[in-house]
């Protein structure tokens, strides 16, 4: 019996280039994991190990955190984050989609998305965007996710749905302006008089474009593009529109209502959509939206808004809840 030739270890050298450029194999498919990382006041690098965040405070000095960069989707950068050519090299070779964005990942500035990306999401945004049955098919689905199952009849016109939607968005103003006791509210977009704007017009504009920048970077995440929209046309934010209006009723107007009386609107409506709307529970909910929208004979199930996506671990307690501090608590 011929004895099975013993495995040749490797040297250091060769271990950490295979930690380097990880096979196919060995990375996880994105419908496995689609998971964001948000990262702002970091320095980010590759060392012989792997690719690392480091920060540096007077308090602790340096501290550094390795990042798990092959089951990671997608890196959000934020500002005062700094990233060496050899980290963004090792990003883009285990498939991850960087985004660079402003605090807390509202605004999406520009995207590095590798060629490893699967285009699956992309094909099929293209395919239905050609075909005018199923483009409606979309814009009517869209729309019943929105205002409730059954509110877009089979047949609905789009020139039917444009009118329905404006009747219930003019609805939902009048509704908010008679609890907030405004009076009469329009709803204006006019940046050569930005300054005359009313503060929930000024803070609506600007929550909104927050949330526009947080579809755009769940858009280019997936790999579909933000030109090819099936109700907004013949512009690069097109999708991103039509995705953010499937939330604008539910989180952008009535925050905007809320700073009613604000004397600084905009950048209240900015702080508040980036601390309290918390950038990771919204990111999964919008691609969970889009895979459904694009692929409706599945179902995709979404984000549990009672789950904590991160926790802290402590050995008596386990698992305690992250994102409070602990020094008031009781």
């Amino acid at each position: 019996m011929t004895p099975r030739p013993t495995a040749k270890p490797l040297s250091t050298s060769n271990a950490r280039r295979k930690l380097a450029a990880p096979t196919v194999a060995m990375l996880p498919r994105i419908a496995d994991s689609l998971s964001f990382l948000y990262l702002d006041i970091v320095r980010i690098h590759q060392d012989d190990t792997g690719v690392c965040a480091e920060v540096t405070t007077e308090q602790r000095g340096t501290e550094t955190v390795y990042l798990p960069t092959a089951a990671l989707s997608c890196a959000l950068l934020g500002p005062g984050t700094s990233i060496t050519a050899r980290a963004l090299t090792t990003f883009a070779r285990n498939g991850t989609t960087v985004l660079t964005t402003g605090s807390g990942g509202v605004r999406c500035y520009s995207a590095a998305v590798p060629e490893s990306l699967t285009t699956t999401w992309l094909e099929r945004q293209a395919r239905a965007w050609t075909k005018d049955t199923h483009r409606l098919a979309i814009a009517q689905a869209m729309y019943e996710l929105r205002f409730g199952n059954g509110t877009a009849t089979d047949g609905t016109t789009l020139d039917k749905l444009r009118g329905m939607e404006g009747q219930r968005v003019k609805a939902h103003y009048q509704l908010l302006a008679r609890q907030y006791k405004i009076g009469r509210f329009r709803r204006a977009y006019d940046p050569a008089s930005w300054d005359t704007q009313d503060p929930v017009n000024l803070a609506l504009s600007s929550a909104n474009t927050c949330l526009y920048g947080i579809v755009h970077a769940a858009i280019t995440a997936l790999g579909c593009s933000p030109a090819l929209g099936f109700v907004h046309n013949g512009n690069q934010q097109a999708f991103v529109y039509d995705i953010a209006d499937l939330y604008k009723a539910e989180l952008t107007i009535p925050l905007a209502f809320s700073l009613h009386a604000s004397p600084n609107p905009e950048a209240e409506a900015r702080r508040s959509f980036r601390h309290e709307l918390r950038l990771f529970q919204l990111l999964p909910r919008i691609v969970t939206d889009i895979q459904q929208l694009l692929d409706p004979s599945r179902t995709y199930e979404g984000p549990d808004p009672e789950e904590q996506m991160v926790d802290l671990w402590d050995p008596v307690s386990g698992s305690v809840p992250a994102g409070i501090n602990h020094g008031t608590q009781p």
